[in-house]
């Protein structure tokens, strides 16, 4: 009698920090993201809080992520070197109808720099996530072309449009963040990275999926 085929299932395991200035949406995008759901009253997070989500990123790898949601105020920042230990991607929020956070996400993302890195000495795999895109009007092409230049000035792997309220770009930026990680902790990751910007646009009425706004590197 043959034997059973047996399937080994790999099973990897994400610590993501969630980083950004208090009222940008960190905590909407985690909710959104692990709970398919969103909550009008806000509540601003004290401390660190966690949530979990596992995903089957292909037929024999399980990724569970393990969402660190850091406030965003001032006394937390200090303490960001013990958050930041042992993460292995982030996600950089800013609100996009406030400039003040965009150039707060730049200090972030400088601070998680200085204080976690891959064991090859590069950054962690970090996402810019520019939300609450569905309360702007700006001209889109002009956001694009100034954000790829941020990206690649402060090193970001890519960056997102996005809604927690109105489930924009959540779940791609989500994925894109996995697949960058995944890259890295299995060694395929190229040494030597070459930029494209992308950007596809989202006229009114068309679908969600065509509003991705992502720059990163071509693997």
């Amino acid at each position: 009698m043959e034997r059973a085929s047996v399937t080994h299932c790999t099973d990897r395991l994400f610590k993501v920090l969630v980083i950004g200035d208090v009222g940008v949406g960190k905590s909407s995008i985690i909710l959104r993201y692990v709970n398919r759901r969103f909550n009008e009253t806000y509540k601003a997070s004290i401390g660190v809080d966690f949530a979990l989500k596992t995903i089957e990123f292909d037929a024999k790898t399980v990724v569970r992520l393990q969402f660190w949601d850091i406030g965003g105020q001032e006394r937390f920042r200090k303490m960001s070197r013990v958050y930041y230990k042992g993460a292995m991607g982030a996600v950089v929020v800013f609100d996009i109808t406030n400039s003040s956070t965009l150039e707060a996400a730049s200090e972030w993302k400088r601070d998680l720099d200085s204080k976690v890195c891959l064991d090859s000495g590069r950054p962690v795999p970090a996402v810019l996530l520019a939300n609450k895109c569905d309360m702007t009007g700006r001209d889109g092409d002009a956001a694009s072309s100034s954000l790829d230049g941020f990206c690649k000035d402060n090193r970001f792997t890519g960056w997102f449009e996005s809604s927690a309220k109105d489930n924009i770009n959540i779940d791609e930026a989500g994925a894109f963040l996995v697949k960058q990680m995944m890259l890295c902790d299995t060694g395929l990751f190229d040494g030597e990275r070459r930029w494209d910007g992308i950007k596809v646009s989202r006229a009114l009425g068309e679908s969600q999926s065509q509003s991705l706004c992502c720059w990163g590197p071509r693997l």
